[in-house]
């Protein structure tokens, strides 16, 4: 339960965040995206499906790579933002993929 929420939260954080300014157009549009799709993703994890889990690891890992690419970095602190974030969501994604399979739903 703890994943989907934190997913759920870091989304949030990741769409606010594409309002700060701080990122170049492109930025905005990857964290707009990637925040909405975990944010869904992660509201729908309650429901127990293994998907979701899937999709939470890859937009986290995509979020990971995203910071490493020079036409979506603004600076170090998007670079920052990106990593912990994405490193947090993929944890998160594997997690709840594990509790499921403890709990006989996968």
């Amino acid at each position: 339960m703890w994943q989907s929420w934190t997913n759920a939260i870091l989304g949030i954080w990741l769409i606010s965040a594409a309002f700060l300014g701080l990122d170049p157009a492109v930025g905005i549009w990857n964290d707009l995206i990637a925040g909405a799709v975990v944010v869904i993703s992660s509201l729908t994890i309650l429901k127990v499906r293994e998907w979701q889990g899937w999709l939470a690891m890859v937009f986290g890992a995509w979020m990971i790579i995203a910071a490493f690419i020079p036409a979506l970095t603004a600076g170090i602190g998007y670079v920052y933002n990106d990593l912990i974030s994405g490193l947090i969501i993929t944890i998160a994604g594997f997690a709840s993929m594990g509790r499921r399979n403890e709990e006989g739903f996968a």
